[in-house]
C-alpha cells in the first residue's frame, strides 16, 4: 500500500479490543476521514431504523420479521412495515454501496463491518484485524459500559456471533480467518498508540 495515491484502511476488531480507538488515532495520524458509526447512520437514515435494529437483523441467521413486527409493536413506533420491502440482503446491499461511495473520491480508514471484505480488490488497500484476549476484552466493556465484567462477557459472546453470522452469511468467509487480513494485532500487551505506531511503521516497510 502506498499512502502517496487514494487508499483505504479497513480494521476490523473486536467488541473490547480498543479496534476503534486505534482507526480513529491511526486517520488522524494519516490526516484522512474516519468512518465508523456514519455507516450506520446511512442506514438509519435510508431504513428509519436504531443502529440496535441493524446489529440485531444483520446477525440472524434464521428469519427475523416476526421478531421485527413484534419489535416494531412493542416500540409503538407507527412504522409503516408494508412499505419498508426491507429484506436482510437489501442491508447488505445498502452498506456495500454506503462504503464503496466512501472510499470512491478519497483516502480513508473504515472501522468494522464487511469492508475488508468489500475492498479486496481495491489496488490500494490495507486490511488489519484488531483482537484481543477475552479477559481483556471483558475489562474494557465492563469499565466504559459500567457493567459486571460477567454481565460484560455475555455481550461480547452476543456480539461476537451475531457479527461472524452477517459475515459468514454475506461473505462465505470467517471475520477471524487471518487470510483476509495482511495485519493482525492483539492489543493485549499494547496500547492504541502503540498499535497506531505498528500500523505506520507496517505501511513504510510496504513502500520501502
Amino acid at each position: 500500500m502506498n499512502i502517496n495515491n487514494k487508499f483505504v484502511i479497513t480494521i476490523n476488531r473486536e467488541l473490547g479490543s480498543g479496534g476503534r480507538t486505534v482507526g480513529r488515532k491511526l486517520a488522524e495520524k494519516l490526516g484522512v476521514e474516519y468512518y465508523d458509526k456514519a455507516v450506520i447512520k446511512a442506514l438509519q437514515e435510508r431504513y428509519n431504523l436504531s443502529a440496535e435494529d441493524i446489529e440485531e437483523i444483520k446477525g440472524r441467521k434464521q428469519s427475523w420479521l416476526a421478531e421485527f413486527v413484534r419489535m416494531m409493536t412493542l416500540s409503538d413506533s407507527g412504522y409503516d412495515l408494508n412499505q419498508t420491502g426491507i429484506e436482510t440482503e437489501d442491508v447488505f446491499r445498502a452498506e456495500t454501496n454506503i462504503l464503496k461511495a466512501l472510499a470512491k473520491d478519497s483516502s480513508c480508514v473504515i472501522a468494522g463491518r464487511t469492508a475488508f471484505y468489500m475492498y479486496r480488490d481495491h489496488p490500494n488497500h490495507l486490511n488489519i484485524f484488531i483482537q484481543a484476549s477475552m479477559l481483556s476484552r471483558m475489562a474494557r466493556v465492563a469499565r466504559e459500559q459500567n457493567m459486571s465484567k460477567e454481565e460484560a462477557r455475555l455481550v461480547i459472546e452476543k456480539v461476537d456471533q451475531m457479527r461472524e453470522n452477517y459475515v459468514r452469511e454475506f461473505t462465505g468467509t470467517s471475520r477471524y480467518d487471518t487470510r483476509n487480513y495482511q495485519l493482525v494485532i492483539n492489543m493485549d500487551e499494547i496500547n492504541e498508540d502503540a498499535a497506531v505506531d505498528l500500523i505506520l511503521a507496517y505501511i513504510r516497510s510496504m513502500a520501502a
